[in-house]
């Protein structure tokens, strides 16, 4: 890419698209850029870094406020490490909370899926009427309407016919 560019090849360079970019100049994440007489927007290379840094931190789960503050540190060129860290920190613990999140998750969907694997497997008359999954989960939200965790604006559900 040459000394200016338009936002089209910008947008190839960066793996962007034309609406993101123009969404990151007007949020203030990259200054604005100058324009051709005809009115189309030009970008240099210091541009195209730093749009590149933007899509990179984007990755590691940095939100877009917390983007700016990184752009403007390293604009300063100030020391900034243990700052730069303390955002990784955080960034890990809510990854890791995720993670543990989605493997009680994982588990569940087995437990239940085992459920229903061994249901289907019984001879029972009339099974496919009676799902111990949704029985279990109908279970779980008349404990929650019980005991005050819910924010249902009907107050307390009748006790449905149990099917099985």
């Amino acid at each position: 890419m040459g000394q200016a560019a338009r936002i089209g090849e910008v947008a190839h360079a960066t793996g962007l698209s034309i609406d993101t970019i123009r969404f990151y100049e007007k949020q203030g994440l990259l200054k604005r850029s100058p324009r051709t007489q005809g009115g189309f927007r030009l970008f240099g290379a210091g541009d195209v870094e730093t749009l590149k840094f933007v899509r990179k931190a984007q990755e590691l789960g940095f939100s877009l406020n917390e983007i700016r503050e990184l752009l403007i540190l390293r604009a300063e060129h100030v020391p900034a490490c243990s700052h730069v860290k303390e955002l990784l920190d955080q960034k890990l613990a809510v990854v890791e909370q995720k993670i543990a999140e989605l493997q009680n998750l994982e588990l569940s969907l087995k437990r239940a899926l085992r459920k229903c694997k061994r249901e289907l497997k019984t001879e029972t008359p009339g099974h496919e009427q009676c799902c111990p999954v949704l029985e279990e989960i109908s279970r779980a939200a008349r404990r929650d309407v019980r005991h005050g965790n819910s924010n249902l604006l009907f107050g307390r559900l009748p006790e449905p016919q149990n099917r099985c």
